[in-house]
């Protein structure tokens, strides 16, 4: 019987393949890996984003990307006042509870507190559960296109957030504190 000796080579370091402009090292399954970029850039080619088939590659890519999120960060917006005026339309048990504080000069002012409820089991709690759930995932889209570092995707989301601001909330209710007072 005889005795083959195979070399086999044991180093951890993973075989890398030119992949565009990254370097990406080879998962072992002929498959490669984006390698993500750390620093802000302005750039149009492999640019991946949110999801591993949804790569950028050309300019008019680009802008499509671009006005999408710019799209989505409105959208954004719009949700959070959106879900604002839902909650004041469906308020109920509305109380007021008002207590003295102490007030300058030995003075005691009431300072009054708005208290809103609404029932759990109900059509419009279940709406804003679900209006909710879809602020969080399209607010953690955001943050993760932004996270790609590419200067154009992140323009987008600040421009389009606040173009959905100024469309969106200045309808906005405003607090008026009634205990404050001029001196």
């Amino acid at each position: 019987m005889s005795h083959q000796h195979v070399h086999e080579d044991h180093s951890m370091a993973p075989e890398t393949h030119s992949h565009g402009d990254h370097m990406t090292p080879d998962a072992g399954n002929g498959q490669h890996m984006m390698m993500m970029q750390m620093t802000f850039y302005f750039g149009y080619k492999n640019v991946e984003l949110l999801f591993a088939g949804l790569v950028i590659n050309t300019p008019g890519e680009m802008v499509g990307a671009c006005i999408g999120v710019f799209l989505l960060a409105m959208l954004y917006e719009g949700l959070k006042i959106g879900r604002e005026v839902l909650l004041r339309r469906n308020q109920v048990n509305v109380r007021y509870n008002s207590m003295p504080v102490p007030g300058a000069d030995g003075t005691v002012l009431m300072e009054t507190h708005k208290t809103v409820g609404q029932k759990m089991m109900s059509l419009p709690h279940f709406i804003q559960t679900l209006l909710h759930i879809i602020q969080v995932v399209v607010s953690y889209f955001l943050m993760l296109v932004f996270m790609t570092y590419n200067g154009y995707l992140c323009i987008a989301v600040a421009l389009g957030a606040g173009l959905g601001y100024f469309l969106f909330s200045w309808k906005k209710a405003v607090v008026v504190d009634i205990t404050e007072h001029c001196h």
